[in-house]
């Protein structure tokens, strides 16, 4: 029996992207998701883990604590799943660059934007307000500068006239549906690697921009 890419992901609300790389880990993708990991106990994405038989944990910031201190205890609760690839999928908390350290090449993320344009909150709406006629979705390696790690892949979604926010952000999540788990099982196969800062598939070092999803 092959060993299947122990996954954990870690996420603070509704859980979609979760639930799109849970429907994707069929035997040929090479992983499966052990665990799930939420900083808010009311998470919607912890009733999609455990409607998965999917073991789940639940690790609430207390009032007056360092980021330094809850990333420690994160970091504990991380170990506990022996986890070979972290997954952030809407994970709505700034980590340490501790954290980000230790799990530096084995931590992915997907932001709401094709980066390096737009990083931080509210993607959608600035697109619009910057005039952009495309938008869309970036997978990249975590590093302690947020939303500047290295891209591994985007998928792009057009920017209409009378779009708001809201529609704007529907079209794109559709996206980080489609190649969220791609990545994932890219990096489940071995495929890809995150070497001296740079994406690497297949051997070859990825774009700036990364791979562009058809």
């Amino acid at each position: 029996m092959p060993h299947l890419c122990r996954v954990l992901v870690l996420i603070s609300g509704n859980g979609s992207n979760l639930q799109a790389i849970i429907d994707h880990s069929h035997p040929k993708a090479n992983y499966q998701v052990v665990g799930v990991i939420s900083n808010k106990a009311d998470a919607y994405g912890l009733s999609r883990a455990a409607d998965a038989a999917i073991e789940t944990s639940c690790i609430s910031s207390v009032s007056g604590e360092s980021r330094e201190a809850y990333d420690e205890r994160l970091m504990a609760a991380i170990d506990n799943y022996q986890p070979d690839l972290i997954v952030l999928a809407g994970f709505m908390r700034i980590l340490s660059n501790a954290l980000v350290e230790k799990y530096e090449g084995k931590m992915l993320n997907v932001h709401p934007s094709l980066l390096p344009r737009h990083t931080g909150l509210h993607t959608h709406q600035k697109a619009i307000d910057a005039g952009d006629d495309e938008h869309g979705a970036s997978v990249h390696f975590v590093i302690p500068k947020l939303d500047a790690g290295p891209v591994v892949l985007q998928a792009k979604v057009p920017v209409f006239e009378d779009d708001s926010a809201e529609l704007l952000a529907a079209r794109v999540h559709e996206q980080e549906h489609a190649i969220y788990p791609l990545v994932v099982k890219w990096f489940a196969q071995g495929r890809l690697s995150m070497q001296k800062g740079q994406a690497l598939l297949d051997g070859e070092i990825l774009p700036e921009s990364g791979y562009a999803a058809d």
